[in-house]
Parts: structure tokens; C-alpha cells; sequence
């Protein structure tokens, strides 16, 4: 070759190096130019979606307080672990030592994140110990990561169980006050823009996004005091005469705030694994059933109130007994001659059955619907029940006798307390309310002078001749109406009872409405002033002292001596005397 030849392909050599090297610049100048500023966006976002993240800021649930302030609910702040599978999973020796961390099984873990492989979050833990999560976070198994989060804790456990209810696992509310007021209390979760190493830790806050919003807090109508011994006198009721369950519904008369209500059997809102959920109702506004005896103070009210009838007006109740549409209806012995007002004292099925039949069907339906029976109270808790209180055009003879003395419709506990409450508060009937300080709404169901009339004749119920003589608080009047009525089921009657109290106090101008409500008690003190009379008496007598009410008769208030329980004993000669109401027409036992 001559070295002509040589030195033309040596230059043309170089001229197509130099074009490949330009051209190789070319490109890279042409890509910088496309990373920078043709689609720069497009790039930072990618960066930022493996560095930058959005994170919720978790917020607190509105707290739940009593009528003095005392806390009801509270949310804790808790740490929730979770992990990316995607992290996880490629490191088998890890899932090992976090299973043990976690207490878990590690095949568990393992094949729970292999079904969230495709994922990118997945719990482990809800709602740890803040230091244990620290702890496990400290060992930097990789993918694992934790959040703040909040846990519902109630103080009072299970005596504020059946109002309160209780939230999920995300802090919203499922039952009770939690589930009726959960917009109220929920807060708005937060959010904010941070920056992440590649094992996940913030090493910087880039931007707030949205602040948190706490839930508004609730002050409830409930002394937590006042729950406290209506708690733990329905309590040992149940214990003393073995009975199934039970209910206490305490309001104020004026304006119909709930102070306390509870229930028998409760449970631990706390720690509500392995319950039985029937333990979880709230019996007071939820179960239905047949008043007895109690309702006769309505059918008094609706034969007054025709004008036809006054408090001394007498029956002749001889033999003991009457035949009404070939039933017997019966009286626990024969009283003789009785008035209204002793009908009450004496709970007198025979004069209640000739009242109810003296006086027109829609008369004697209009004066119990006035009183709220057969309709929610309007208190708005979840799943209160309306009772039953069916048409007067279907009332037979028969129907017309049962209803006179409480049987023929169903009630709630709740139910009872407002229709006592409205004679209470001379004939204003105030719709209940759980809200501390809500306007009161009310209306007129009797007239104030026919209201007072059925204060004092109720009054009777606990005096010395009456079946309430246990319900007596020292130093204080007292007027109510005692119950015993058979439990209903399929085809007829059971020998199983309901006993029932409903007070006022003081009778001189009342404060408080009282409805106390055991459930199959057994043994042969099943009647209502024998089991839930009592009950009335030691919570009134405590509660009238924690709300600093003022005695009808200060000197026997100062006389009286709070330990002394004589007043609240009875042995089997006094039982007759507080028997009630006796029994059904044989006909429908």
C-alpha cells in the first residue's frame, strides 16, 4: 500500500470518528435539553414519587364527657405497624425475626404478604404500645414502617357501656352515643407532603397539605355518680334474687335529661372479645314488655279526666274477683269497698277493669298515646323501640280490661320514666335528651291540676298501706306505682315475672323520674315492691344527697342514719302486703 493511500484512509478514519463524536454529542445535548425542560415535569415527578410522599395526619376523636365535665371517652394515640410486601418479602430471614418480634407465627406472616405481594401496604399490627412499636422499628427490618393512630379507652368500663357503645378499630363510633353522634365527634385527618430515605425513614417535612381537625367534644346529660349507684344497686339486685337482667332509667322531670341509665348484664367496652352480643343492647330503650300494675296510674288518669270520676269515688270489689267476657279477673284478696286513689294503693285490677270499661275505647287509647306509649321517646338513640299500642277499633271487651292494668301493650323503660316524669311536671310531657343543657322540648298531655291529683294519690303507694314501703327515702315524700307482670310468650303466659318500679321524688315538687325494671327474678320475692321498690330507695336516697336536692322533712332527713338498712328489709309476714297486682284473666294465661 503507498502511503498516499494510507494517509486518505487515516483522514477519512477521523472525519467518521468526529461525525460519530458529534453526533454522540448531539444526542446527549438533545437529551439533557428534553430531561431539563421538554419534560422536566414528567422526571421530577417520577424522582419524587420514590423519595416524596403524602402522609395522613392522623387526628383525635371529639372526648365524651358527663354533665360535670368527668371524661366518658377518651382517644389514646397508638402506633400501627405495617410494611411494603414488596420490601418485605425478599428477605425470608427477616420475616422470621419479625414474627417473633410480633409473637406470631412466621408461615403466618410469610403467607399473608405473599397474598399482598402486588401491594404496597399491609398491616401487621393495629394499635400497639407506643414503645414496643419503637422498639420493633429500631431493629430496621426492612419495609417496616409505623403510623399514629388513635384508640377509644371508656374509664368508667362497663357501667357507662350500654349509653356510650363503643367505636371500630378506625375510631368510629358502632353503637350507642358513639354511633348517634359520630359526625359530631369524628374529626378530619390532615395531610402532609415529607421526604423519604430508601428505608423509608422522613428526613424531611416538604409541606403541609391540609391540617388536622380534632372531633368536637360531647357533654352528655349522665352524672357519672349518679350512673355509678343506680349501677351498682341494679347490680346486686340481679345477684340477690338471681334474676336474668334488668334496667334503671333516671331523668330529670323538668327538663328531661337522662342522668343515668343502665343496664344488667353489661360488658367491657374495653376489651370486647368473646362477648355475647344479646349483653350489648341498651335494654332500657331497645326491649318491650308488658307494664302490669304501673299502668294503672294512666288508666286513674284517663277516668279523672272525663270528670265522671273523682280520687274518693268507691267501687264494691266483693268477693275479690269479677267475670268480664267469661274471664276472671282477680284481686290479690277481697279489699271490699275501694276508691280510686286506693285502687292505686292496693292495685286493684277489679277497679281498674270497671274504670276502663266505664269509659269509651278511644278515650282511654287517646290518654296513653298523649303519654308517649306506643311511639319513640324522640331521645334518638340508635334502635330505641316504639313499644306497642295498637288501634282502639280492635279493642274488645277483654282488650279494653288487660290494657286498664298493663297488659295488652308493650313499653321501654325509657317510655315509663317520661310518662311518670310528665306527672311529675304537672302534665308537660319533655321529650328525653342524653345532651346536657339542650332546650327542652315539651308539650301538654293533662291538665297541671289533674296532674298534681295523681301526685298525691301516688303518694299513697308508699305509705303505710301501700306496696312501695320500701321505695321510702328518709326525709323525703315519695309517690310511684309498683308492677308485677307476668312474661309473655308464645300462646300465653309463663309463672315468670317482670317486677317494676316507677317513682318521683321529692313528691312535693319533683326532681327525679325513676323506672326500675328486673327481669325474671326467682324465688318467691318477685313482686315489685319486694325486688324493685328497693332498688328505687337506696338510689334515690344516694343520689337525692350527691345532687344536694332539699328534703320534704328536714328534721327526719337529719334523724335518719345512713347506714341503718331496716327501712329496705322485709320478712314473708309483710309480703302480702306488698303483692300488686295479683293475675290475668284465666283466659289468657
Amino acid at each position: 500500500m503507498s502511503r498516499s493511500t494510507s494517509r486518505v484512509d487515516t483522514r477519512t478514519r477521523m472525519k467518521l470518528l468526529g461525525g460519530v463524536l458529534a453526533l454522540a454529542t448531539t444526542s446527549l445535548v438533545v437529551r439533557a435539553v428534553d430531561l431539563q425542560f421538554v419534560d422536566k415535569a414528567f422526571y421530577q415527578q417520577q424522582g419524587d414519587a420514590r423519595f416524596l410522599r403524602e402522609l395522613p395526619i392522623a387526628t383525635s376523636r371529639g372526648m365524651i364527657v358527663d354533665r360535670n365535665g368527668e371524661p366518658l371517652a377518651v382517644s389514646s394515640p397508638v402506633e400501627s405497624l405495617w410494611a411494603n410486601p414488596k420490601e418485605l418479602l425478599p428477605h425470608p430471614e427477616q420475616i422470621a425475626r419479625l414474627s417473633e418480634a410480633l409473637g406470631t407465627e412466621p408461615g403466618l406472616l410469610e403467607a399473608r404478604l405473599a397474598q399482598r405481594a402486588d401491594r404496597e401496604f399491609v398491616y401487621l399490627r393495629r394499635h400497639m404500645n407506643p414503645d414496643l412499636a419503637a422498639e420493633i422499628l429500631e431493629r430496621e427490618f426492612p419495609g417496616v414502617y409505623s403510623q399514629r393512630e388513635f384508640r377509644r379507652f371508656y374509664p368508667q368500663g362497663e357501667v357507662m357501656a350500654h349509653v356510650l357503645g363503643f367505636t371500630n378499630i378506625d375510631d368510629r363510633g358502632q353503637e350507642g352515643l358513639e354511633l348517634a353522634f359520630d359526625d359530631w365527634l369524628t374529626g378530619k385527618p390532615g395531610a402532609k407532603r415529607v421526604i423519604r430515605d430508601r428505608r423509608g425513614r422522613i428526613v424531611e417535612n416538604v409541606d403541609l397539605i391540609r391540617s388536622a381537625e380534632p372531633g368536637r367534644d360531647l357533654r352528655l346529660s349522665i352524672d357519672r355518680r349518679i350512673q355509678y349507684l343506680a349501677y351498682r344497686e341494679l347490680k346486686s339486685a340481679l345477684i340477690e334474687h338471681s334474676a336474668s337482667s334488668g334496667s334503671i332509667v333516671i331523668l330529670d322531670v323538668a327538663t328531661g335529661e337522662v342522668l343515668a341509665m343502665v343496664n344488667q348484664p353489661s360488658y367491657n367496652p374495653n376489651s370486647r372479645e368473646g362477648l355475647d352480643p344479646s349483653n350489648q343492647r341498651n335494654r332500657a330503650v331497645t326491649d318491650l314488655f308488658e307494664p302490669g300494675s304501673v299502668l294503672k296510674t294512666f288508666t286513674a288518669a284517663a277516668a279523672l279526666e272525663t270528670g265522671r270520676y273523682k280520687p274518693d269515688t268507691s267501687f264494691e270489689t266483693s268477693p275479690g274477683y269479677m267475670m268480664v267476657a267469661g274471664h276472671r279477673v282477680s284481686d290479690i284478696r277481697d279489699f271490699g269497698t275501694v276508691s280510686v286513689t286506693r285502687m292505686l294503693t292496693k292495685s286493684s285490677n277489679i277497679v281498674a277493669t270497671k274504670l276502663a270499661l266505664d269509659m269509651p275505647a278511644e278515650h282511654q287509647h287517646d290518654v296513653l298515646r298523649r303519654f308517649g306509649f306506643g311511639v319513640p321517646t324522640g331521645s334518638g338513640f340508635p334502635g330505641e323501640a316504639a313499644g306497642v299500642l295498637t288501634a282502639p277499633n280492635g279493642w274488645g271487651t277483654l282488650h279494653r280490661t288487660t290494657i286498664s292494668f298493663g297488659y295488652g301493650l308493650s313499653v321501654t323503660a325509657l317510655q315509663l320514666a317520661q310518662a311518670y316524669a310528665a306527672i311529675g311536671n304537672r302534665g308537660v310531657m319533655t321529650v328525653p335528651t342524653f345532651i346536657h343543657g339542650a332546650p327542652p322540648q315539651q308539650r301538654t298531655v293533662i291538665d297541671p291540676q289533674l296532674a298534681d291529683t295523681l301526685l298525691r294519690m301516688l303518694e299513697t303507694v308508699a305509705g303505710p298501706e301501700g306496696s312501695a314501703k320500701s321505695a321510702v327515702v328518709p326525709g323525703f315524700r315519695v309517690a310511684g306505682k309498683t308492677g308485677t307482670s307476668r312474661r309473655a310468650v308464645a300462646g300465653g303466659y309463663q309463672k315468670r315475672y317482670i317486677s317494676l318500679f316507677a317513682g318521683l321524688i321529692p313528691a312535693t315538687r319533683p326532681r327525679f323520674s325513676m323506672v326500675v325494671m328486673i327481669n325474671d327474678p326467682q324465688g318467691s320475692a318477685y313482686y315489685g315492691g319486694l325486688v324493685a321498690a328497693p332498688v328505687f330507695g337506696r338510689t334515690m336516697e344516694a343520689a337525692l344527697r350527691v345532687m344536694n336536692v332539699p328534703p320534704d322533712n328536714i328534721a327526719q332527713w337529719l334523724a335518719a342514719e345512713p347506714a341503718v338498712d331496716t327501712l329496705h328489709r322485709f320478712d314473708e309476714a309483710a309480703a302480702e302486703a306488698l303483692i300488686d297486682d295479683g293475675s290475668l284473666p284465666e283466659g289468657v294465661r
